[in-house]
């Protein structure tokens, strides 16, 4: 059994998982010279039908990085307002141009670019130790307390990392999470979401995230050449899906997405169209001695406003925030798990909170099934309730969405935390965030 060499090569933290999350933190924890090893089990960060959604609570982070050229350059694709389309009728739901500058928009990107320049950040600094390829199967421990994990790679089947603290950000699927023996507490969801591909369409189409109607609910994600789209069905409704037949599946997403009508003939086959099972739980205890969970391992989220890979960042900020000066100082094992529950402290109601408002929409709109909110063209009523009330819900929802719930950000002075690239400091841009 291969085991880590104790000493100064021994890793003070090791976090399971290389998505926003395990990422973030590892290169926050090492810019403040904390040595973090980053355990994520595939080889390279690329899987299709990832969240691409980054919101301005996550580019205001960038900003305190100093890492905004590096983000610009990915591209991004900035959506400052986000369409929905509800029967026929198009709505400017949510304008991100009310909230302060310079980050008044989303923008979407493939993760898994983010998440390269991220590493790439993270390996400027000794301390940023990232293993592809090493997958975490148990943990350590001694004296009841967590004190390292136990991995696999494509050499060895039996690796032991030994780390003063363990961080689990392995997703919603959380291995580490089930070696702690910690369980989520599961709130029912309603729905699926298949995901598929589909060509641009030769007339032009305007940005637009949700589309739904008596037929479904679809959501559009932009990007290079081609749509990224997400159909909702009922839980579990897979089979009947497939029972219809391609043709079926073609004529719902037609019907729902008028625009994408002649669009849908470039899918073949069923075999095209990926499942997302959607759930939302939360632990009702993110840690043990040795040991915290953040990001999906702690709280899986629906895609329902596209805000769990920043609500993952975001968990990341206030593990770095609590964990640095614990770990900065004389080792305490006290210390540690006292910054622990403190994460939990800080990151639990806004989580609950994000979840409890994607549960109230899973139950009236994201159904997964047809909705008739509105007449086309609009009722006399209709009119005048959305005139009454989408000009106060913009801005509320603005901030909701862009920000979440208790938006986190780095200390104000560089601190604890080293200069970024360009000799701007990690707290240097602290823009306003509601």
């Amino acid at each position: 059994m291969a085991a880590e060499q104790r000493g100064t090569d021994r890793p003070i933290v090791c976090v399971a998982g290389g998505g926003p999350a395990g990422i973030v933190l590892g290169l926050l924890l090492a810019r403040a010279g904390i040595r973090t090893t980053v355990l994520e089990k595939h080889e390279d960060f690329f899987r299709d039908f990832r969240g691409d959604t980054v919101h301005p609570s996550t580019m205001n982070l960038i900003d305190q990085l100093g890492l905004r050229t590096a983000f610009d350059a990915i591209p991004p694709k900035p959506l400052p307002v986000l369409d929905a389309v509800i029967n026929g009728v198009r709505l400017h739901a949510i304008d991100f141009r009310m909230l302060p500058p310079p980050n008044r928009f989303v923008t979407l990107m493939p993760q898994g670019d983010l998440l390269d320049m991220l590493a790439a950040e993270g390996a400027r600094h000794p301390g940023f130790d990232l293993r592809m390829g090493t997958e975490v199967t148990g943990v350590l421990t001694r004296a009841g307390r967590v004190s390292g994990v136990r991995a696999r790679t494509a050499e060895s089947e039996h690796l032991e990392i030994e780390a003063d603290l363990v961080v689990g950000a392995d997703g919603r699927g959380s291995a580490l999470r089930g070696a702690l023996g910690l369980r989520p507490k599961t709130y029912g969801v309603p729905i699926d979401v298949v995901w598929f591909r589909l060509p641009e369409p030769d007339a032009p189409m305007p940005d637009t995230l949700m589309w739904a109607s008596a037929e479904g609910l679809i959501v559009t994600i932009p990007r290079p050449g081609y749509y990224q789209c997400g159909m909702l069905i009922p839980k579990g409704s897979l089979e009947d899906v497939r029972r219809g037949g391609i043709a079926a599946f073609r004529e719902r997403v037609g019907a729902t997405v008028p625009r994408l009508r002649d669009a849908t003939a470039a899918l073949t086959s069923l075999d095209e169209v990926a499942l997302l099972s959607v759930q939302i739980d939360r632990l009702a205890r993110w840690w043990r001695s040795g040991a915290l969970c953040i990001g999906d391992a702690a709280h899986a989220m629906s895609p329902a406003f596209g805000v769990g890979i920043n609500y993952a960042v975001q968990d990341a900020a206030a593990a770095a925030n609590a964990l640095v000066p614990a770990l900065a100082g004389a080792e305490s094992h006290a210390a540690l798990d006292t910054a622990c529950a403190a994460v939990q402290r800080r990151r639990a109601l806004p989580t609950a909170a994000m979840q409890l408002l994607q549960r109230g929409l899973h139950r009236t709109i994201a159904t997964g099934r047809g909705v008739q909110l509105l007449d086309n063209p609009p009722t006399r009523v209709q009119r005048a309730v959305i005139r009454a009330l989408l000009p106060g819900l913009r801005p509320v929802a603005a901030r909701v969405v862009g920000y979440g719930f208790r938006p986190e950000r780095l200390p104000a002075t560089a601190g604890p935390f080293e200069r970024g690239a360009g000799g701007e400091a990690a707290g240097g841009a602290d823009h306003a965030a509601g």
